[in-house]
């Protein structure tokens, strides 16, 4: 009974907060990846284009191993050559002769290439491996571009036809792309800033991300305690579905996993990948001493250019955060409750898999504000997804003695 109430309030808030595919997020209500593509020359049979991907959502990140996009070509259009990128299928290409096109897949699918690309097929902000920042965590890295030659396209405005159908494809899913559209032609500054260029012409696709579309699930979850209370208020059972001996990992006496292979989870009772824990470590007059960690129960999974999200009335008046980095959040500005907080990079940016480095943590001072009395927090979100809370009524008990210290 009481895992039935967790789920139907989780689904009536994923139904407020993600209604339909194209989702609207109180948090981030300008959130979305948009695609634009700048045709900067023309060829005899087709044009060349520079692609760009923009991460416009606050905290939701593109994690290892990155995205993948995909169109369907409107004519017959053919990809000659690419830099920064490359289509995962070369196709049927046995009707040319001489030079045979990188790509005569009909639908074909795109993805970033690595790091230690060769700089000679690369461009500006490719070769990250599909990985993209969140904008609020860092802008100069929430963006990712490559360079296309299409063929068999035709070489005028008129000629042109746009491509259709188009995915966007991520770890863990949930974006919907809208058509694209013709707008105004990009104009470029030179780096002296003494000429401006412009584009031949400019489309735009709009992607945007629905928990709902992403999981029917919760992929994360929220544990409490405190200094005053010696119990634990756990996530609650089957937040994120519920075990059987197939489905997960469980522990041996040694503390090693078995049957890895078969699952991705550790054996718990509440069976989500990600368990976030509220520990409140003092309350004094002025302020309080808090300790939030983060869990990877997933055996098979790293999570790279994580978030975190927390709504708290006291987030306003955060003096100090060790280990992780923060900024704060203000959806309106009425209010300031809601902060981000992100690992640092080389130190604690990457979430391991299950095991004993699967962690992370931050000890935070809140500083009182005389107004709000709130040990725990009101939402929490990892990675953008909004995490399944204990029920009020289980949260630590506060006793009367235990005020101030």
């Amino acid at each position: 009974m009481e895992s039935n109430i967790f789920w139907n309030s989780y689904t009536f808030m994923l139904l407020v907060l993600c209604s339909g595919a194209a989702a609207y997020d109180a948090l981030d209500p300008k959130g979305n990846i948009t695609i634009k593509w700048d045709l900067i020359s023309w060829t005899p049979d087709g044009y060349v284009a520079v692609v760009t991907m923009n991460n416009f959502q606050m905290y939701r990140p593109i994690t290892s191993p990155g995205w993948t996009l995909g169109w369907t070509w409107a004519k017959n259009e053919v990809i000659w050559a690419m830099m920064g990128a490359q289509a995962t299928d070369q196709g049927d290409c046995s009707k040319f002769r001489g030079n045979i096109p990188h790509s005569c897949e009909k639908k074909p699918a795109i993805v970033d290439l690595l790091p230690n690309t060769p700089y000679n097929q690369q461009i500006a902000n490719c070769c990250t491996g599909g990985v993209m920042a969140s904008m609020g965590k860092d802008p100069s890295a929430a963006l990712s571009a490559f360079q296309i030659s299409v063929g068999s396209a035709g070489n005028t405005n008129t000629t042109v036809k746009l491509p259709k159908n188009f995915t966007l494809v991520a770890p863990g899913g949930g974006y919907t792309c809208g058509p694209a559209k013709i707008i105004r032609p990009t104009r470029f500054v030179t780096n002296d800033g003494l000429r401006v260029t412009q584009a031949m012409m400019t489309w735009r696709v709009i992607c945007s991300y629905s928990q709902l579309l992403a999981s029917p699930k919760p992929t994360c979850c929220v544990s409490l305690s405190s200094f005053h209370n010696a119990s634990i208020t756990p996530c609650p059972s089957c937040s994120c579905g519920c075990h059987n001996s197939s489905n997960c990992v469980r522990k041996t006496p040694s503390g090693k996993g078995v049957n890895v292979r078969k699952a991705e989870l550790q054996c718990t009772k509440h069976m989500c990948p990600i368990n976030v824990h509220w520990h409140v470590k003092s309350n004094y007059n002025k302020y309080w001493s808090v300790k939030m960690t983060i869990t990877n129960f997933n055996y098979r999974f790293n999570y790279t250019q994580w978030t975190l999200i927390v709504q708290h009335p006291n987030l306003n008046n955060a003096t100090q955060v060790s280990s992780f980095s923060y900024k704060p959040l203000m959806p309106n500005l009425s209010t300031n409750d809601t902060a981000l907080f992100y690992g640092r990079k080389s130190y604690n940016d990457v979430l391991m898999q299950a095991g004993p480095k699967g962690n992370v943590h931050s000890d935070l001072t809140l500083e009182k504000d005389g107004k709000t009395i709130a040990l725990f927090p009101r939402r929490v979100y990892f990675n953008g997804n909004l995490c399944v809370m204990p029920s009020p009524d289980s949260y630590p008990f506060l006793p009367s003695s235990a005020g101030t210290r």
